[in-house]
């Protein structure tokens, strides 16, 4: 079949490369465009002419914002079925900052397009209930959000470049704890728990805590950090893998919202690569859908006693079923372009 993959940013949709990756395995042919905008409009614009020019047999739709592709089910004559992935409550992000008009506003469209469409896909079982209201009856299937195997087996991370001892020589020149660090990664924000995770670094000052990633406003959160906060900025994933093995906790210091619920161990991208990596996490603001080893979630008043405790123990060494790869997500991708 060929498969049309759409999302704001295609080509920057981890999730959507990821199916990509799995579809093209299973001998699909697959498009992914490239939209050289970010207006919604134009974008709407140019899928409903690539959706003509390529007629694919199936559109897999990777929701938020959904009114981009609000008309999608309008071209019915130019593609055959319609996959809806629901990755995310759009109508809930809106009204944390526009209220209830904005949620009902959202919430018309994700309605639309999960009626609309022939299967179902979304990342974690709350994130299931929430879309399975909007499409009674139909199936809805869940594919979690699960690194690829290539992140702790593709390229051996402690043989780059001279291996351990040149990376700890690096280290070691840079100042870095090995061992006894607090880790956040990811975009320096306040939806992503900064603030919470300097507070913890002016409470434990006799550890080191690695920022690894920017923001536009990341200046402003470490003038309030001492000596103790390295600021690494973006990092490569072979790099982000080898710091996050040398740190001792991993952190998702979110607060708690209206998002928290919907924010699993199933949808979090990086707390599954830092459980693969056999790293204690510390994760705040999220919710825990099945016991994993090593993971410990927590509440955001607590996360400072919590990190503490941490800090005392060893992570526990891990069984072949305890680790979550995206390979293993293959035979349901498999199974829902098959009920098509």
């Amino acid at each position: 079949m060929k498969v049309l993959l759409l999302a704001n940013q295609p080509e920057r949709t981890t999730r959507l490369i990821r199916f990509r990756s799995t579809l093209e395995d299973l001998g699909h042919e697959v498009v992914v465009p490239r939209f050289e905008t970010r207006n919604w409009w134009k974008i709407g614009r140019a899928a409903r002419d690539l959706i003509k020019k390529e007629r694919p047999d199936v559109v897999h739709l990777f929701n938020v914002p959904d009114i981009i592709y609000n008309d999608l089910p309008n071209q019915r004559d130019c593609f055959g079925k319609l996959i809806y992935d629901y990755r995310s409550p759009w109508g809930i992000e809106t009204a944390m900052r526009f209220g209830p008009p904005g949620k009902w506003f959202c919430e018309r469209y994700e309605a639309k397009l999960a009626r609309e469409a022939d299967a179902i896909t979304t990342v974690n079982g709350p994130l299931k209930q929430k879309v399975s209201g909007y499409a009674r009856g139909k199936d809805v299937s869940i594919i979690p959000n699960y690194p690829s195997r290539s992140f702790i087996e593709g390229r051996s991370i402690d043989s780059e470049k001279g291996g351990d001892r040149a990376n700890e020589a690096g280290d070691n020149e840079c100042g870095l704890m090995e061992g006894r660090a607090v880790i956040f990664v990811g975009r320096v924000c306040e939806q992503e728990g900064i603030s919470n995770f300097i507070k913890a670094s002016r409470a434990l000052l006799d550890r080191e805590f690695w920022i690894v990633g920017d923001g536009p406003f990341a200046w402003l959160y470490l003038k309030k950090a001492r000596d103790n906060v390295k600021f690494m900025g973006w990092q490569s994933h072979d790099e982000v893998a080898r710091l996050v093995r040398r740190a001792r906790i991993c952190t998702i210091p979110r607060e708690e919202n209206a998002l928290s619920p919907y924010s699993t161990d199933k949808s979090i991208w990086k707390l599954n690569e830092y459980l693969n990596l056999g790293k204690l996490v510390l994760a705040t603001g999220v919710s825990k859908e099945e016991d994993r080893k090593n993971l410990i979630i927590a509440r955001p008043k607590d996360l400072i006693d919590a990190m503490k405790d941490a800090l005392d123990r060893r992570p526990e060494g891990l069984n072949p079923d305890d680790f979550r790869f995206w390979e293993g997500n293959r035979d349901s991708i498999r199974a829902v372009y098959e009920s098509l």
